[in-house]
This record gives C-alpha cells, structure tokens and sequence, in this order.
C-alpha cells in the first residue's frame, strides 16, 4: 500500500492544506490526508463494504483522531466519501 510512501506535511501550513472537511453524524469535522487516503483506497482495488471501511478507518487513524464509540459513523461517512470518489473516475 502507499502509505508508507506518502509524505507526512512538512509543518503546520501544510496540513492545513491538506485537510478535507466531511459530515460525520451530523457535524462537520475536518480530517488531514483525506484525499490522498481515498485515492490509495482505490488504487488497492479492494472489494466489499467492510474490507473498504476497515481500509478507511486504518489509515484515517494514522493522520487523525477517531474516538472507539463513533467509529461507526466515521465508517458510514468515510465509505460515503470513498463512493463519491469512485463516482468521479
């Protein structure tokens, strides 16, 4: 997978850069490497809801905090964004 290859930002700015605001349950919450993370997750050509959110959630937690208890909704709204993605290809 690619995450070993990407780059973690440099600095402050450049995280802030990189951060891609969702809906998760209802509110907005902005998450860092978002969009790098989705791309890999398609690269991976990986099949089945669950293989894909668990994917998700992995390496949304290397770059982002994800409380245990709202896993779930994180997982709806990761999976949503992940179909978006494949919508735009």
């Amino acid at each position: 997978m690619e995450t070993e290859k990407r780059e973690k930002p440099c600095c402050a700015a450049e995280a802030l850069r990189r951060v891609r605001r969702i809906e998760v349950g209802g509110v907005v919450v902005g998450l860092t490497m978002l969009d790098d993370i989705l791309a890999d997750v398609i690269d991976c050509d990986i099949s089945g809801e669950a293989a894909i959110g668990d994917e998700l959630i992995r390496q949304v937690k290397i770059y982002n905090y994800i409380p245990k208890e709202a896993e779930p909704l994180y997982r709806a709204a990761l999976l949503l964004e992940y179909q978006n993605e494949v919508k735009k290809q």
